[in-house]
């Protein structure tokens, strides 16, 4: 039996579950009290740290497992082809803009917090937050299918 592909498939969708997890929970429990300056600059400013690096080691997460399960389960022709991998292709690209979103989320959260701001770094920070969280659900939406049998 090869054990490389369950590990392979176990680590994606660890890491995909840790970090979208993670965008929702960041963007729905704690940008609304930091909104409202309810929470504290340095509590803020660990959970955007700890945000980032998840999306970081995530990130290396899903191209060496992701980068595995699409060299020995698809071809070229089968991502820009079928329906599958236009799913798998659209993974890859929500993924690409996720990590986008929450990188200039927590850098603008960062920097505000580390000039002795709370609320302004939040409000700048919450349209990059709700687009990632919002493509996170989308994300996820596209998982369900392509782990749908016969579905594409």
């Amino acid at each position: 039996m090869d054990i490389v592909n369950p590990v392979m498939w176990s680590l994606h969708v660890g890491f995909a579950i840790l970090w979208t997890g993670s965008v929702l929970f960041v963007t729905l429990a704690v940008l609304p009290p930091a909104l409202r300056g309810d929470v504290g600059a340095d509590a803020l400013g660990s959970i955007v740290g700890r945000l980032r690096w998840i999306t970081r080691i995530a990130a290396l997460a899903f191209l060496a497992s992701g980068g595995h399960m699409a060299g020995t389960l698809y071809t070229f022709e089968s991502l820009t082809g079928t329906g599958r991998g236009h799913l798998v292709v659209t993974m890859i690209a929500l993924w690409f803009l996720i990590t986008g979103l929450v990188e200039v989320a927590s850098g603008k959260l960062t920097d505000g917090l580390d000039a002795g701001k709370l609320r302004e770094p939040a409000r700048d920070a919450k349209p990059f937050l709700y687009g990632a969280a919002g493509l996170s659900a989308v994300l996820v939406v596209t998982a369900g299918l392509l782990a749908t049998p016969g579905i594409i």
